[in-house]
């Protein structure tokens, strides 16, 4: 018996087996049967795991600090650490948990916040060690890799393989160099796979301490990996799919419906509920640590930036009165503040735009007035409160033209809706000026009919039409700036959030300022859905502009032939420290034509079954093939082909998660080829090939990876395919 034969344990005869309750007792050609070997962890595995770790902290580590100009994206997120460490809110497209753990390197780095994370980085400021924590979420990959492959009870040298062949891609290197996401992104997309295997090897043991420890530990991952980016979420989708699957098979082996039921409930506990909680936990840490104003206030509700510390929501009049100088903010999420500028529809009326601008601005201001300008400025008298029921003109402050609406005109895009335009005079007599105050919803204690700051939600209904004020974040055309469309609707609901309007801010002097964190009622629910739709809105925002070339951009279908890396900085020239995010082409060939190849694999071989040709798998052999093959397959399939419906850009380190699946499963297959065709030593000449040329060629690329600054022309053979930009872009001037 080889040596590596002894480190596996043998599969007992069934009769010898201990059914546990999950499942009746299993044979060879059950669904639901064991591998026909089962990995048993010895001394060996943790030498290993020790020594594969050094080797790929090295690779993550090595001249980590060479460049002390914040590169690539450690402009954004080392920015937003700083943000949190100075507790101020931000907005971005991501979920929080990544960003918090930058935040945390800043933290122990003893960083104050000061810096904003542009140009080169100052003395007080250890970028070295921020760096170096980040890293460590890549330096875990190795390890990962490893367990992951014994779990799927691969041979130990193909458990090595996997971990180097991880270790030794360059673009997966690279990427964890630096203050990025991506290094905790495939970190715990990396712990999610190899909790399901450990799960998967243990599924007879159900209920059993172990179980419920893998069970638990996906369920955690998965939840993490949702809170860095929400790429995640696609192997949330993996174990979905995997867990429809295993409670299928259990089901075809005709458990009992108790047994069934108490697996099915375990999953919802485990792979729905804790995760959800994982990922709101992160946005409840999000909102409490940012308690102060900051540039991503705008994207939120009033009622939100009110709390903050220092806004300038904080402190205004809380009832609203005529001649009060408003801006009004659409309930709907996208839309934004009411507005209007000195640029007139091409189309309709040909009358001055109305639009909703999601920005600061003195355009966003408007005055609220009776109809005519009855009493408008009238300081001998005490201030009227606007009430429900008032009709009521709405000024534009700069332009002093009239918000209007008329049934001559349809709106330009939703042309169901009449036209909304700035049109006419305070003074004149035009009953297409006036609207009509409905309040809907009052949030705060004071429910008095009167008209509030931030807390009064309220229609904007038109007198003459009867329709409503209505933004639906339906865009303009570049006529008016893809801005929101502003239409005034005669369908729908009047208590939809496009139709529903709260004044934002409210000025007035001779009103007494209120203190609105009293007023305002926040929940974190609300809060939470709000920020994820304004994100998902953003992102959706994010088109690649096919007509113009952007040397950072590519499409799905060019990342296996890896036709475009991405140089990861401005500026190429001489003396510059470059760095060039190009993967390993061996692995990154050789794993594409492996996934492209394995469904036909498997369907010659089940061509073969059903011919009834001879058998070329042992006993249980087919099942830990299987096992196997669709995790590892699947994976990739999941993290890769979604890309091909997103909308947004896309850039080439948004295929490192498939890439971690398609080497694993690289791994999986030489492994598999080898005790299919080899015998002895010479699987170990294979293996030892394969580890050797893959390091090979991650040396040839390493200048690329650690830094580079000399000539680039000395590199000009490292530029395999002509449509690499290493040498020479030939589509920039």
């Amino acid at each position: 018996m080889s040596p590596t034969e002894r480190n596996q344990e043998k599969e007992p005869p069934p009769t010898q087996r201990k059914s546990f309750a999950a499942y009746p007792t299993p044979t060879y050609s059950a669904s639901a049967s064991v591998p026909y070997q089962r990995n048993v962890w010895d001394r060996q595995d943790r030498w290993n795991l020790v020594v594969l770790t050094l080797i790929c902290a090295f690779t993550r580590l090595y001249r980590i600090g060479r460049r002390n100009i914040s590169s690539w994206d450690e402009r954004h997120f080392g920015r937003f650490g700083a943000l949190y460490v100075n507790r101020t809110f931000y907005f971005d497209l991501h979920p929080p948990a990544a960003k918090l753990l930058v935040a945390l390197s800043e933290v122990m780095a003893g960083h104050n916040g000061t810096f904003n994370f542009k140009g080169e980085y100052p003395p007080y400021v250890n970028y070295k060690f921020m760096r170096m924590f980040m890293a460590l979420f890549g330096i875990g990959l190795a390890p990962l890799a490893y367990l992951t492959c014994h779990q799927l009870n691969m041979r130990r040298r193909a458990c090595v393989l996997a971990a180097l062949f991880v270790t030794l891609d360059n673009a997966t290197c690279i990427m964890s160099r630096f203050i990025l996401l991506d290094a905790p992104l495939l970190f715990f997309t990396a712990a999610s796979l190899c909790s399901v295997a450990g799960l998967q090897n243990s599924r007879h043991q159900a209920f059993s301490r172990t179980w419920w420890r893998w069970l638990l530990f996906t369920g955690a991952s998965l939840g993490l990996v949702a809170s860095c980016k929400w790429v995640g979420f696609l192997t949330i989708g993996l174990v979905g799919l995997y867990t429809i699957d295993e409670l299928l098979n259990m089901y075809s082996d005709r458990l009992a419906i108790k047994t069934l039921a108490s697996h099915f409930l375990a999953r919802v506990l485990c792979l729905i509920i804790v995760p959800l909680v994982i990922y709101a936990a992160c946005f409840k840490v999000h909102f409490v640590v940012l308690n102060r104003s900051g540039p991503g206030d705008s994207r939120m509700p009033p009622a939100f930036q009110a709390s903050l510390l220092g806004s300038p929501l904080g402190h205004q009049p809380f009832t609203v009165a005529y001649s009060s100088q408003l801006t009004l903010r659409s309930l709907h999420s996208g839309s934004g503040l009411l507005h209007s500028h000195a640029h007139r529809y091409p189309v309709g009326s040909q009358q001055q735009q109305i639009t909703c601008y999601g920005h600061s601005d003195t355009n966003n201001d408007w005055i609220i007035a009776r109809p005519q300008g009855e009493g408008f400025n009238d300081t001998s008298s005490a201030p009227v409160p606007v009430r429900h029921g008032d009709i009521v003109s709405l000024m534009h402050r700069q332009t002093k033209t009239m918000l209007h609406s008329h049934r001559a005109h349809m709106a330009p895009v939703s042309t169901k809706d009449y036209e909304v335009t700035a049109y006419g005079k305070l003074s004149w007599k035009d009953r297409n000026n006036n609207w009509r105050i409905e309040i809907v919803n009052e949030q705060s204690k004071v429910a008095n009919g009167e008209l509030h700051a931030i807390t009064t939600q309220f229609n904007l209904r038109h007198v003459s039409t009867n329709c409503l004020l209505s933004a639906a974040a339906v865009k303009l055309p570049s006529w008016g700036f893809r801005q929101t469309e502003v239409s005034c609707s005669r369908e729908g609901n009047a208590q939809s959030l496009s139709k529903l309007w709260v004044v934002e801010k409210h000025v007035n002097s001779r009103l007494p300022k209120a203190d609105m964190r009293s007023m305002v009622k926040r929940s974190f629910l609300r809060d939470f859905v709000q920020l994820n739709i304004v994100m998902a809105r953003s992102n959706n925002a994010l088109i690649p502009d096919r007509d113009k070339y952007n040397h950072l951009e590519s499409d799905a279908w060019t990342w296996p032939l890896l036709l475009y890396p991405m140089r990861m900085l401005g500026s190429w020239k001489k003396g510059d420290i470059k760095y060039y995010e190009v993967g390993n082409p061996l692995l990154w060939w050789s794993s594409t034509i492996c996934c492209v190849l394995l469904p036909l694999q498997i369907f010659l071989y089940f061509a073969r079954r059903q011919r009834k040709a001879p058998a070329v798998w042992a006993p249980g052999e087919a099942l830990h093939y299987w096992n196997g093959a669709k995790l590892l397959w699947g994976g990739w399939f999941m993290h890769y082909i979604p890309f091909f419906f997103f909308g947004r850009v896309l850039y080439i380190h948004h295929a490192l998660p498939s890439l971690y699946f398609a080497l694993l499963l690289l791994a999986f297959e030489i492994d598999y080829l080898c005790r299919r065709i080899l015998q002895g030593r010479l699987q170990n000449v294979i293996v030892g090939t394969w580890a050797v040329a893959a390091l090979a060629v991650f040396c040839w690329f390493a200048p690329l990876t650690f830094g580079y600054s000399g000539e680039i022309e000395q590199l000009k053979y490292r530029q395999w395919l002509p449509t690499w930009n290493l040498y020479r872009d030939k589509y920039m001037v």
